[in-house]
């Protein structure tokens, strides 16, 4: 993770961002499976300073780059500040490599993914102030913006339009809960008209069958 100086992870220092608190740092990157093997603290504290520091950058993005109302920024705002689209931008910069699992947790979580990119900006905003995260975080995800890429934030919905244009059904079928009741892992299938077209894992069914309905619009689109 870190070089055999200790110098902030490569995924940051190509941004020029240098991270003093290593132990902060790796707090970011760290999921609850592991926290909890060794009884330290995960990101999720992380994650919510994180998110709320995201949803500013981009609220203050739109509203400074667009003529677009307050309904229709709240809907292109989402688009790029879904789990799907943090998850990419996580996927981008070589985030997903660091994250911190316990065994036998998925090592490739798409919500893990984007929850880290909200944790990993919330140390960024801490140490060097809301300036150097906004251009921390701009710098990420514009280019995806001016490319005109979208991102689906509601796989369920997406899914269910999908399928009823085929006039087909929709069922979700949880097939698995492990872990302890303060920290369940789901695992989620969904059928189309009795077929199964996809499967997720999330730390909720919510999160679960959304993965599973994303899994399935990859095969289908």
């Amino acid at each position: 993770m870190y070089n055999e100086n200790g110098d902030t992870m490569e995924f940051l220092k190509k941004r020029g961002i240098i991270v003093k608190n290593e132990e902060l740092l790796l707090t970011a990157l760290t999921h609850s499976s592991y926290a909890n093997e060794l009884n330290i603290e995960s990101y999720e504290r992380l994650e919510f300073l994180g998110d709320a520091v995201l949803q500013l950058i981009m609220s203050e993005y739109f509203y400074l780059h667009s003529d677009l109302k307050e309904g229709d920024m709240s809907k292109v705002r989402a688009s790029y500040v879904c789990e799907n689209a943090l998850y990419e931008y996580s996927k981008s910069i070589g985030l997903l490599e660091e994250i911190r699992y316990g065994h036998g947790m998925n090592h490739d979580s798409r919500t893990v993914g984007a929850d880290c990119f909200e944790s990993v900006l919330a140390v960024v905003f801490l140490e060097h102030g809301f300036s150097t995260a906004k251009k921390y975080a701009l710098g990420i995800i514009v280019p995806y913006i001016e490319k005109g890429v979208k991102f689906i934030h509601d796989n369920k919905s997406y899914l269910q339009e999908m399928v009823q244009m085929e006039k087909k059904s929709l069922e979700y079928v949880v097939t698995k809960e492990s872990g302890p009741a303060h920290d369940k892992t789901f695992c989620v299938d969904v059928y189309v008209d009795g077929i199964k077209f996809g499967s997720g894992v999330g730390k909720s069914k919510k999160d679960a069958e959304q993965n599973a309905a994303y899994d399935a619009i990859s095969k289908i689109a």
